[in-house]
């Protein structure tokens, strides 16, 4: 029988949940050792489609085909079975057991007498990364690596099912540019083992880099399938979003000429080192800087998450002791945190139950919060934000990821804050969302509110960005404006050429 063109074939697909017409009649090919990108707004079904492939969900109507041949793919197990893995964006490791453990958990080879055999897991092991091209002492604990050494280590747990099919899920959102680097290299090794990788991403940049063919899906449709080289970006842009995103940053602002925020020589002991850095109404400054330069912990310290050795921070002039996160919200301060599903939402509440967790002194009556005022508090921000939920009751962990950040949004505009920080504010959302979180973010500027936000996409932070603060190591090493606001100034200062 002749070897067929695909490797892998989903015909007429079509799954159906309660209320929700996930996909419907979705086709999607796959050639064999390709990178096959997969890409949509949030809720566009990319994720069900996975699933389905996977095992993890089991399709309505349509046929799989894998070398030619229908199978039936009915739990993770048959995925594992006919040589498909799945790499999810929050990996499945155990913190406290070593690389070679984690890649054969649960798989370990044994002796006769019914022991583990380490010296034969350890071989294969480094096998596993000889042939994926990376170093990794294999006798770390997984909770000491970097997420990057993480993902590897995901990789060749993968691969070690002898895996035909490889999908990667959101695979770079917390990654450097630098090891973005280094996962493609990897991605290029697994296609010349003959591996097909289906690559989903929000970043369409890195399909140009990396895919060989992408897939679009839009509310549960496929809108395209095509050749990378025969799509640009306004063209992928478009069948993404249904529409053209000719400005995905709003114009900037003025700004203004109050201090908002004033941060003065901040030390914390190994992390921060005399920070100091100020804030205006009515702009948006970015605060920019590769992974663990310290971003994070200043605006953490701000919000009085973390404890500062030394260093004042004034709010509109007068001198404010904030030890903790509520000091900071009576303050005025609000946070939308990196990770919104540990940090910045209660996943087990509703959409109405999380947008007035910031004001519940404000509407509580007695020990019992005005259930009024919160129908109707919820029901004006989610009409003004635009967030697409079911219902005020709504799970928020059903969410997609942009409504989620919305709802994070929400929740501190609930407060009517006069500065709001913003930690990676569009990580893991589609394009069309980010559009969306841009024009707000820009709105409240213009509301006389003052903006800081970090961001690791250097067009997010020059796009959106009046003035921008660079770190490296803790120090703070660059201060940019207008037409010194380059990509090559604020990366030439963030890697520490500047210090």
């Amino acid at each position: 029988m002749a070897k067929s063109e695909y490797l892998l074939e989903m015909k007429n697909v079509s799954k159906t949940f309660p209320g929700v017409h996930a996909l419907d009649d979705v086709s999607f090919a796959c050639k064999h050792g390709e990178v096959h990108a997969l890409m949509g707004e949030n809720g566009a079904g990319k994720s069900t489609l996975m699933k389905i492939l996977c095992g993890a969900y089991k399709h309505d109507q349509g046929q799989i085909f894998i070398d030619g041949k229908e199978v039936t793919i009915e739990n993770p197990r048959q995925a594992q079975d006919l040589g498909i893995t799945i790499i999810y964006q929050e990996f499945n490791l155990i913190p406290y057991l070593d690389v070679a453990e984690n890649i054969f958990l649960g798989r370990e080879p044994l002796k006769k007498s019914g022991i583990v055999d380490y010296k034969t897991m350890y071989k294969k092991a480094q096998d596993l990364l000889d042939l994926i091209g990376i170093n990794l002492e294999l006798k770390r604990w997984v909770c000491e690596l970097s997420v990057a050494e993480q993902q590897i280590v995901e990789i060749c747990k993968a691969i070690s099912f002898d895996s035909k099919i490889v999908v990667m899920d959101e695979p770079s959102s917390a990654l450097t540019e630098e090891e973005v680097g280094q996962l493609f290299k990897v991605i290029k090794r697994l296609q010349k083992q003959g591996i097909l990788v289906i690559y989903i991403t929000h970043r369409i940049k890195e399909i140009y880099q990396i895919a060989d063919r992408v897939t679009v899906l839009k509310d549960g449709k496929m809108v395209t399938s095509d050749d990378i080289k025969k799509l640009d970006q306004k063209a992928l842009v478009r069948a993404m979003v249904g529409r053209t995103l000719d400005i995905l940053f709003p114009e900037k602002g003025k700004g203004g000429s109050d201090t908002l925020l004033e941060v003065k020589n901040l030390v914390r002991e190994g992390v921060l080192k005399n920070v100091s850095l100020e804030v205006k109404k009515g702009e948006i400054v970015g605060l920019a800087g590769l992974i663990g330069s310290g971003r994070t912990e200043v605006v953490r310290a701000i919000f009085g998450v973390d404890s500062i050795d030394a260093g004042d921070i004034y709010i509109a002039g007068i001198k404010k002791n904030i030890k903790k996160p509520s000091h900071a919200v009576a303050n005025g301060i609000g946070l939308v945190p990196e990770d919104r599903k540990r940090q910045g939402l209660v996943l087990c509440l509703t959409v109405r139950n999380n947008i007035v967790l910031s004001i519940l002194e404000r509407i509580k009556r007695f020990f019992f919060t005005d259930r009024k005022q919160e129908i109707i508090v919820s029901k004006d921000l989610i009409s003004k934000l635009d967030i697409k939920t079911p219902s005020l009751d709504a799970d928020v962990e059903h969410l997609s990821g942009g409504n989620q950040q919305k709802v994070v949004l929400a929740k501190w505009l609930a407060a009517n804050p006069q500065l709001v920080i913003f930690d990676e504010p569009t990580r893991g959302i589609d394009v069309g969302a980010k559009a969306e979180i841009h024009k707000l973010m820009r709105v409240l500027a213009e509301n006389g509110a003052g903006v800081l936000m970090i961001s690791s996409e250097l067009p997010e932070v020059l796009g959106m960005s009046d003035r921008v603060y660079v770190m490296c190591e803790g120090e703070l090493v660059g201060h940019f404006s207008g037409e010194e606001m380059t990509e090559e100034n604020i990366m030439t200062a963030a890697v520490g050429i500047c210090k």
